[in-house]
């Protein structure tokens, strides 16, 4: 587990380029998109700066409701969010929460062990083929 709950990958792709293909990546595995943020476009809308950093949030009831029916302010966390980034370096970044670090966060329990075992492996995936990433 993350220590601060934050899991990030590097990136083979552009930051537009790696949300549209976690977009792709999503939808055929199911889930919905809620909504693309463009917070480099949002930086530029009042004038300032901001390398390119885009976030997706996405999700499935089935994955997020037994958690909020554990624990309904578990809410507050979904549905799921990536975030794409571009560091001082140029790299690009896939940054986003770690299911079990939420679980801890929210105290939740065996009612919802097994979605949060199944929404970290879900999200591990989407997240690795959206960047590229060698799996094993």
């Amino acid at each position: 587990m993350a220590e601060n709950g934050l899991i990030s990958i590097e990136s083979r792709f552009g930051v537009a380029e790696t949300i549209d293909r976690l977009v792709a990546t999503v939808t055929s595995a199911g889930m919905r998109v809620f909504a693309r943020i463009d917070h480099a476009a949002g930086a530029h809308e009042v004038g300032a700066e901001l390398r390119p950093t885009e976030l997706l949030i996405f999700g499935h009831p089935k994955g997020g409701t037994p958690l909020m029916q554990d624990q309904q302010a578990a809410g507050i966390d979904l549905p799921l969010k990536a975030l794409a980034w571009e560091d001082a370096l140029g790299k690009i970044w896939l940054s986003y929460n770690d299911a079990h670090w939420l679980a801890e966060r929210h105290g939740l329990g065996q009612a919802s062990r097994d979605a949060v075992k199944a929404i970290a492996a879900g999200v591990e995936k989407v997240i690795a083929a959206a960047a590229g990433a060698n799996q094993s």
